[in-house]
């Protein structure tokens, strides 16, 4: 660095022009840095060298003006640069902002205007991105009077250049004698926290955190660093442990994840180029190799990113106990202790828990469970105490197999599963504290552990405590209208600790290789026998664990209007008991993997596949409709509700036109009395009828507007209705097609908007009524718009998977799609089905964050099953060749 400075000097000394030197040597400096740190250095050493090579060249330029000049009193105006915010701690990322104080003695701004302004322009001019100030000593105490901001960045300022006495005495004036107490200052800080932390959802397991801002972040440890300084004047880690407020073994915790996060936050600045403090998924991949990191049975951007969030609950978890600390120092120091007591382990003071000795622990292990079990039974236990949760963590060790196996602590477990209060926030602490890792040894290694892809937004550990959280909240009365079959089920469940000891586990081996259902039901039976469960309780827990994805399957990918899916799926779960738990672990399942996957419209399969199958059960497995049965029983139906609206018998016929009796099974009767009232009114049948309406008429396909399109059998019908859906950017989930014996096509399309909820009816619905017109009469096709693939999926790539099968009994093939979400895909198959002549019987499109999971049930232009020779491999070749270029040039 010196060698760098001393360059700079030369060069300036040689140069009549400045500017062209200092940007010159400006950019090889940060190239330098940054292929050094491409090298290995350490990014602690690299932020301090690039701030005091900052501090060389920013005095360097402060020098080429004279700011004595044509003053009659230099000592009444004086000016000096100060360095604040993290500049002012001396360390500086290649990208970040280099924050200035300009300062005054007193309020003489127009003697040193000009300077001032040619000072900053020849910053800009060299390419430094400056944040910067003009203040006297006097503006700057008024303003930090009401400003914890400004205050904040005084307690940091570093004088560059020019007089430090300016600095000490704006020091002095803004002392915590004179303005912000530390209780003001504490409780401004803290606010500043909760608003930041607000913004990340108060989480540190947000799929693209900020190591700034997000919680666990750089700037949780500033904080805790910045009320040290104001109130106990400390300013290292080591100060903190001198004074007791840190361990040792904390401070090593602050010192490490500091530097973590400073090695990604300069990484991410030498990648960019720019100051981005964020991990978005296309800098976690090349971050993750650049640090070194490899692919082995976990990939290497998910090796980076559990390290990362492993660091941000530790820093997060030591950060609070900190601020506990600061809490009980600053803010109740003076305040009357109120003792009651709990047990002879622990006692109540001022609402917090702790232990009435601090060898609790040690005499008696089986406490490090019983204060989360007397937290669960009392509401009003705000927390912890600092010092008893430093005890807790210091005695994790005392977990070990005799301890889990202890009777005494196994019944503790399964009494705070059964707790009436704050169940995830009892389990969130054991995790936080070490305890629910050390006492469910096989939960501790999905701690922290994300998965590449926008399907799940939580790591596995976050992911598994919220789906107990939303079972938990099934008992509220205000989740009732949201969950109202999930809340009934709640109610009357026998044993309702079965339900949250399967949510803890249905995702515990994942990460482990293998399917993560069957490994996980092994350890799901292992803590089950250990805990005294009986059989029958063992092996209920170890069903759901193995079958914790079959309901979310078969609604989303099975037709559950036919009478045959519902018995095979009665079949499967054999009883009302399975049926109540599987669909309560499912629902919190979905709404715990990702929330935008719950709408109306998940929510109506998932209700409509429970109902059935109840039904069925209740009917008895022996007792099952038959299908012709069902289709005569529906048309009945369809026909007695139609007579009402003064519709004939052969009015009737005649708008159905012999249509498929599978039309029959798919379609419900409020439905099929609209579409039928519609053919009827219809005057012009060669203008396709479009008939849309939002599905809360009927209880199945709620949530979800419906396309009914009637129209003369055409080649290019789904392809062209398709292009047009795909125009109003609108998500198709459901296509469900039918064909008369008089020659017209029953279409029916569900869609949702980009948000994953209904269309809005008026303007929007004529909107759609007209583009599908336009373009299923246009004797030209028109091509969909093609819309740009959103930053966010750009990242996520993988092989694209075509699984061809037949459905004997049923006569048709189905051809499943699993692929990367780009807009237009649909388009794109829908035109190599015309390709081919097929003919469309059903569709079950299925978006999971970045990939598709598509189902189409198809015949050939006869009716019949596609034969693999002469169509079903031609068909898939061709469609592997045209998605895989199509995904090139959505990439590009």
């Amino acid at each position: 660095m010196d060698d760098a400075v001393l360059r700079l000097t030369e060069d300036l000394t040689s140069q009549r022009v400045p500017i062209p030197v200092f940007k010159q040597h400006l950019k090889e400096y940060r190239e330098r840095l940054k292929q050094r740190f491409f090298d290995g250095e350490n990014a602690n050493i690299l932020v301090h060298e690039h701030a005091r090579f900052l501090d060389a060249l920013l005095t360097l330029a402060w020098e080429r003006f004279n700011w004595n000049e044509n003053l009659r009193s230099w000592r009444k105006t004086r000016i000096s640069l100060i360095a604040v915010g993290g500049y002012g701690r001396g360390e500086l990322h290649p990208s970040s902002d280099i924050d200035l104080l300009i300062l005054l003695e007193r309020n003489h701004y127009q003697l040193h205007a000009s300077n001032i302004q040619s000072f900053l322009t020849l910053l800009w001019d060299i390419g430094l991105e400056v944040g910067h100030s003009v203040r006297s000593i006097k503006d700057s105490s008024r303003l930090a009077r009401v400003d914890v901001t400004v205050i904040t960045a005084m307690m940091e300022a570093r004088t560059i250049t020019g007089s430090d006495e300016l600095r000490a005495l704006m020091v002095k004036q803004t002392a915590v004698r004179r303005m912000w107490s530390a209780k003001a200052f504490f409780e401004a800080k803290i606010n500043e926290q909760y608003d930041r932390h607000q913004k990340s959802d108060h989480t540190e397991y947000s799929l693209e955190p900020n190591v700034k801002t997000s919680p666990g972040g750089l700037r949780d440890i500033q904080t805790v660093m910045w009320i040290a300084k104001r109130r106990f004047g400390a300013v290292t880690f080591d100060d903190l442990v001198e004074q007791n407020f840190l361990t040792p073994s904390e401070r090593d915790i602050l010192a490490d994840g500091q530097s973590l996060l400073w090695k990604i936050r300069f990484g991410l600045h030498a990648i960019t180029d720019k100051e981005e403090d964020r991990l978005l998924f296309e800098y976690q991949k090349e971050l993750s190799s650049l640090l070194g990191f490899e692919d082995n049975d976990q990939l290497a951007v998910e090796q980076f990113m559990q390290q990362y969030y492993l660091s941000a609950m530790q820093i997060r978890m030591v950060t609070e106990l900190l601020l506990q600390h600061f809490d009980e120092a600053i803010l109740r120091a003076n305040e009357r202790v109120r003792v009651s007591p709990v047990d002879k382990y622990f006692r109540i003071a001022n609402d917090y828990i702790e232990v009435t000795s601090p060898d609790v622990f040690v005499r008696h292990p089986p406490a490090l469970l019983k204060i989360f079990v007397a937290m669960g039974k009392d509401a009003e236990i705000k927390g912890i105490r600092a010092a008893t949760v430093r005890l807790i963590q210091a005695s994790v060790d005392l977990i070990d197999d005799e301890f889990r196996s202890n009777p005494e602590v196994t019944e503790l477990f399964l009494t705070l599963l059964r707790s009436g209060e704050h169940l995830f926030s009892q389990l969130r602490r054991m995790e936080r504290y070490g305890i629910l890792g050390a006492y469910i040894p096989e939960f501790q290694h999905i701690i922290g552990q994300m998965q590449f892809d926008l399907f799940h937004i939580y790591t596995v550990d976050a992911h598994t405590l919220q789906v107990v959280r939303n079972m938990r909240r099934f008992r509220y009365k205000n989740r009732e209208q949201e969950f109202p079959i999930a809340a009934h089920i709640h109610a009357r469940l026998p044993k309702i600790e079965l339900l949250y000891i399967a949510g803890l586990y249905h995702d515990i081996a994942k990460g482990m290789g293998g399917d993560h259902s069957q490994l996980g039901e092994d350890m799901a039976v292992s803590f089950c026998e250990r805990h005294g469960l009986s059989t029958w309780d063992t092996n209920l827990v170890a069903w759901l664990v193995r079958n914790h994805l079959v309901m979310s399957g078969t609604a989303q990918r099975k037709d559950i209007s036919d009478p045959e899916v519902i018995r095979e799926f009665a079949l499967f779960v054999a009883d009302q008991v399975r049926l109540d738990y599987l669909y309560a672990l499912t629902v919190a399942d979905i709404n715990a993997t990702n929330p935008t996957l719950w709408n109306g419209w998940r929510a109506s399969l998932m209700r409509g596949l429970y109902l059935e199958t109840k039904k069925q059960l209740r009917q008895g497995l022996e007792n099952y409709v038959d299908r012709s049965e069902y289709i005569h029983e529906n048309q009945e139906h369809a026909i007695s509700r139609l007579a009402e609206h003064g519709l004939t018998l052969r009015e009737i016929v005649e708008a159905w036109g012999h249509v498929d009796e599978d039309y029959f099974v798919r379609e419900s009767i409020s439905d099929i009395s609209w579409h039928t009232i519609g053919i009827h009114e219809h005057e012009d049948n060669n203008v396709p009828l479009v008939l849309i309406r939002n599905g809360s008429v009927t209880r199945r396909d709620e949530g979800a507007t419906h396309i009914f399109i009637h129209s003369h059998k055409r080649a290019t019908l789904f392809r062209d209705s398709v292009n047009a859906l795909v125009r109003l950017n609108l998500d198709i989930v459901d296509a469900r097609i039918a064909e008369s014996v008089s020659g017209f096509m029953f279409y029916t399309f569900i869609i949702l908007n980009d948000q994953g909820q209904p269309v809005s009816e008026g303007y929007q619905f004529e909107n759609i009524r007209s583009t599908l017109l336009r373009h299923i009469m246009s004797d030209d096709e028109i091509s969909p718009e093609r819309h740009r693939t959103p930053r966010i999926l750009k990242p996520f790539s993988f092989k694209t998977e075509i699984i061809l099968s037949h459905d004997e009994a049923r006569g048709y093939t189905i051809l499943q799609v699993t692929t990367p979400d780009r807009p237009g895909l649909l388009a794109l198959i829908s035109d190599v089905f015309m390709t081919y002549r097929l003919q469309l019987l059903n569709a079950r499109i299925t978006t999971l964050g970045e990939r598709v999971e598509d189902l189409f049930y198809l015949v050939d232009a006869d009716g019949n099953m596609l034969e693999d020779e002469r169509i079903g491999r031609p068909l898939v070749s061709e469609l592997q060749e045209r998605l895989n270029q199509f995904l090139e040039e959505a990439a590009a």
